[in-house]
């Protein structure tokens, strides 16, 4: 039985496919980046898809991206398209342009133009309201994810009965595959309290949770401050948890990539990522390896089998 499995936003490679690979599913190639903005004919074929205008289409940061063409995009009701380090698509608008479900809409229409050679790992909608000056993103963020490459340790659990939770966006970056339940976790502290409900109903299953605000809002802004208070609340509240695990639980802390938030850019960072993990019999041993081996982890504990098929090393 594992209650916990925490996996706390922070880099060494994209998010979607860190998550993926947490979980048994490796791509083969890198999955599509635009470090010069999209080209023509990708803006192009998203107009005719969406019935939109866009403007900046470059390499942002989220937070600047609309602090700096949000009231321009107030004005002529453009959206502000921008993408990053990472293979993503992102759509920011103003709740007063366009509605929170409009713009999911429009990104649902965007991911099926971003196909083939385009395939990014996610389109992802960024609502926001505010004033100019005080604009702030809303908490109905959405991403629509390409689907995995193929069968990840949440298949495994799935079709073995026992029970999938996914905590934050892991839905959507797995695009529900392998997932019995989804709850919400827009904040920390929204996850961290999802988990532990979690941690106190469930007799049996997985709950598997992505702080997002650790990387989003503190490691590429580069708020050292901030990250080092994230670290401390997300602390505090693991340690609340540990008073309620039973024996025979499991509890996984990790991250799907690096992020120093005092590097001297905004992007992920490739520093080998921490792995905590609490179990009977772990005797306080250390463990290096792949990040498959958490899923493959999970699904020995869980159901006493292995997945020979799928990458990962069993530390259990």
């Amino acid at each position: 039985m594992l209650h916990g499995r925490l996996a706390a936003q922070g880099p060494g490679k994209d998010s979607t496919t860190g998550h993926w690979e947490l979980m048994g599913a490796v791509v083969s190639a890198p999955l599509p980046t635009y470090p010069h903005g999209f080209p023509p004919e990708v803006v192009r074929a998203l107009e005719r898809a969406t019935g939109q205008r866009f403007m900046c289409n470059r390499p942002y940061n989220g937070i600047a991206a609309i602090d700096d063409h949000g009231e321009e995009h107030l004005r002529c009701g453009a959206l502000i398209l921008y993408t990053s380090a990472d293979s993503v698509l992102q759509l920011a608008a103003h709740v007063d342009r366009l509605a929170e479900q409009e713009l999911a809409g429009v990104c649902a229409a965007a991911r099926a133009v971003m196909q083939g050679e385009h395939a990014v790992g996610r389109v992802i909608a960024r609502p926001f309201d505010g004033t100019p000056g005080a604009f702030r993103r809303t908490e109905a963020r959405h991403d629509f994810s390409v689907p995995p490459p193929g069968r990840t340790y949440l298949d495994e659990l799935h079709d073995g009965g026992v029970p999938v939770c996914a905590v934050g966006k892991v839905h959507d970056l797995f695009v529900g595959q392998g997932i019995d339940r989804a709850l919400p976790g827009a904040t920390n502290s929204r996850a961290l309290a999802e988990t532990g409900r979690l941690v106190e109903e469930l007799d049996r299953g997985l709950v598997f949770t992505n702080l997002v605000e650790t990387d989003q809002t503190y490691g590429h802004r580069k708020d050292v401050e901030g990250f080092h208070r994230a670290l401390r609340e997300i602390d505090a509240v693991v340690g609340g948890w540990l008073a309620r695990l039973r024996p025979g639980d499991l509890l996984v802390l990790t991250a799907d990539h690096g992020v120093d938030p005092a590097a001297a850019h905004s992007d992920h960072t490739r520093e080998h990522v921490p792995l905590l993990a609490l179990f009977d019999g772990h005797g306080g041993r250390r463990h290096d390896g792949a990040l498959a081996d958490v899923g493959a982890s999970v699904l020995r504990w869980l159901t006493g089998r292995d997945a020979p098929r799928l990458p990962g090393r069993a530390f259990v």
